[in-house]
């Protein structure tokens, strides 16, 4: 029988707050909570923003204003002057010169020939200019966007522990994979005493690597800024870096490991990856996720030169009519609604994986399973950023899928889809149909469709692990959340089968079995998951191990249920720090154990088996 791909454990932070315990999906649907969760998810958010929670109306406000989509604020950069290089043609006039001061060593190595340097004093130099020369002048100007989903105002994930200098992507991925790993309330430690350490794996990257100062972007712009290019620059930027910190600086594992890149599906390539490692036998653990750190000048004007981004000219004109004079940036991603494109976002976000089998033994919480992950490219194009059939395909065999372990009855009644809903015209539509000719396809009337970017933004290769994120909060609270940004349904909206709107859907805990996560990259990336509710989990373990393994399951889970509150409360009182081991217990080959049977490795109570069985034996005669 297959084994069960368990969520056991999540993390991260995004721009609603950290993901564990579901205090940042609390934050999307905060005006449907009852008091005590409100109260809860404020003070989980006062301890990320460094305010010291006092319950006020007066803080209340300023959370609320600093979480979620809004204005970039200036501790990111100034985005009414961002820093450029002006280059500036001159013409010294007539048969004159033009002359200017500066130290010697500020001149450049190769002297233009209309130059003449005269020494003085104290190291000084005179330069005397004839004819035409250039300058490069450095200055600042607007930019056209100026909305962003960035991080709660306050919490900076380089100062929980040593960054030395790590880019911004890299230190959030240490804080995810850390709130993820902490939140099964099952020390890591243990669950390398029952895993061998091959059958771990870790899939986690970014879309765009690390493009700030401290990686490529400190990189491809030291020349042009007249500064040193550091040893750490490239290779911190590699797109795959985060598994890599998580390996070296987190678990410590030496499993499987790599990053697998589809533009702004990327999450849910890694997410298949690891569905597929433990339905094989592959792995039976896997910590997968990504993190993204886009929110910089030059990665924004990237996207806007595509017409891809929601600029602040754009959004006026959308609002016209309601004689605003500044952009509404808390407005500024409107899924399925009259729009103008997407607003980039930052996040982080991991789950622990575990077979059903090592979940039963640990006595691991289940917040659901993942039991599938489709992928599909586009087939032939013309422009290689327009949508094709691939999605028609992922999302119709997601479907197909879930059908087959669920029935007919569930997926028509008791599901719903995290949409990718970008925010730009054109994916309105296009998904839209998708999603519609769908739910005909498979007999759905009305299909609940939730679009969280709305709320946090369009976070590239982390953003349907935002999605993921939001689902498991459904079967917490069971509120589906609305799409609150949008005051109508756009004309060109397909949704004679769906459900869209701003209201949150009050949909029970237990009442949606199931959720399809859509995902839709640049490129012709097209990804589709099948996540499975925590209460059909239950019950096909009950039926895989039977009623007395239940229980002896349930008396394990106790413990764990009080360590990971434990890992909670201390995370809101700002107690929890990252999991950050440097230099430790480094191995190399004077460390492993070899046989030929087996490999040993320290921490580790079960070996490598090298006892292995070919697949391909029976086509050999070996003697």
């Amino acid at each position: 029988m297959a084994r069960i791909p368990i969520i056991t454990g999540f993390g991260g932070i995004n721009t609603a707050g950290r993901s564990s315990f579901h205090h940042a999906y609390r934050r999307l649907i905060l005006d449907s909570l009852p008091k005590v969760k409100v109260d809860q998810t404020y003070r989980s958010l006062a301890s990320l923003m460094k305010l010291g929670f006092d319950g006020s109306e007066q803080q209340q406000q300023f959370i609320r204003d600093h979480t979620l989509i809004r204005r970039i604020e200036e501790q990111r950069f100034k985005v009414d002057g961002i820093d450029i290089n002006k280059r500036m043609p001159v013409s010294v006039c007539g048969n004159e010169s033009a002359s200017f001061i500066t130290k010697a060593r500020n001149l450049p190595k190769y002297i233009p020939e209309n130059w003449s340097i005269i020494d003085i004093e104290d190291k000084m130099v005179r330069v005397d200019i004839q004819g035409d020369t250039k300058f490069m002048l450095p200055t600042r100007r607007d930019i056209a966007v100026q909305a962003a989903g960035q991080l709660p105002s306050g919490f900076d994930p380089g100062t929980l522990y040593p960054a030395r200098s790590h880019p911004r992507g890299l230190q959030m991925a240490v804080y995810g994979a850390s709130d993820a790993v902490q939140s099964m309330g099952i020390d890591w430690g243990v669950v390398c005493q029952h895993v061998p350490p091959d059958q771990i794996s870790v899939y986690a990257g970014s879309s765009m690597g690390q493009l700030d100062p401290q990686g490529y972007g400190g990189m491809i712009g030291a020349r042009y800024n007249d500064k040193r290019t550091t040893s750490k620059h490239c290779p911190l930027g590699l797109a795959e870096m985060p598994a890599d910190f998580i390996n070296a600086y987190v678990l410590g594992s030496i499993g499987n490991t790599g990053a697998y890149m589809g533009a702004c599906a990327s999450f849910l390539y890694n997410l298949r990856q690891a569905v597929n490692d433990i339905k094989n036998g592959v792995a039976r653990v896997v910590v997968v996720g990504n993190s993204e750190a886009p929110i910089e000048p030059d990665v924004i004007e990237g996207y806007c030169s595509m017409g891809a981004l929601a600029t602040d000219k754009d959004l006026l004109d959308l609002d016209a009519k309601l004689g605003l004079t500044s952009a509404n940036y808390r407005r500024a991603a409107r899924p399925f609604s009259s729009n103008c494109g997407f607003t980039i976002a930052e996040s982080s976000q991991f789950f622990v994986l575990m077979d059903d089998e090592l979940a039963m033994a640990l006595g691991a919480n289940v917040h659901g399973a993942v039991t599938d992950a489709f992928v599909s490219a586009d087939g032939h194009k013309k422009s290689i950023s327009s949508p094709g059939a691939g999605n028609y395909i992922t999302m119709t065999k997601a479907v197909a899928s879930v059908r087959a372990l669920l029935g007919d009855k569930s997926i028509r009644q008791r599901s719903f889809v995290q949409a990718h809903g970008s925010s730009t015209p054109q994916n309105r539509v296009t998904e839209s149909h998708i999603l519609n000719e769908t739910a005909k396809l498979f007999g759905i009337e009305n299909w609940p469709v939730a679009a969280i970017k709305a709320y946090v933004g369009h976070s590239l290769g982390v953003s349907a692990g935002d999605q993921l994120m939001a689902t498991l909060g459904v079967w917490s609270e069971g509120i589906i959340p609305g799409i609150a940004t949008i005051d109508h349904i756009a004309d060109d909206v397909h949704r004679s089968n769906l459900q869209l709107g701003s209201a949150h859907m009050d949909v029970g805990a237990q009442d949606i079995d199931c959720c399809i996560l859509n995902s839709k990259g640049f490129g012709g990336n097209n990804a589709s998951a099948t996540v499975i509710a925590p209460h059909i989990v239950d019950k096909m373990l009950a039926k895989k191990y039977g009623s007395e393994a239940m229980t002896t399951y349930k008396t394990r889970n106790e413990t764990v249920l009080e360590r990971a509150a434990a890992y909670d409360e201390s995370a809101q009182n700002g107690e929890a720090q990252p999991i950050y081991k440097f230099d430790h217990h480094v191995l190399d080959s004077d460390d492993l154990d070899f046989s030929t049977s087996k490999i040993s490795v320290p921490g580790y109570a079960l070996a490598i088996n090298l006892e292995l069985e070919s697949p391909y034996a029976g086509l050999l005669e070996v003697s």
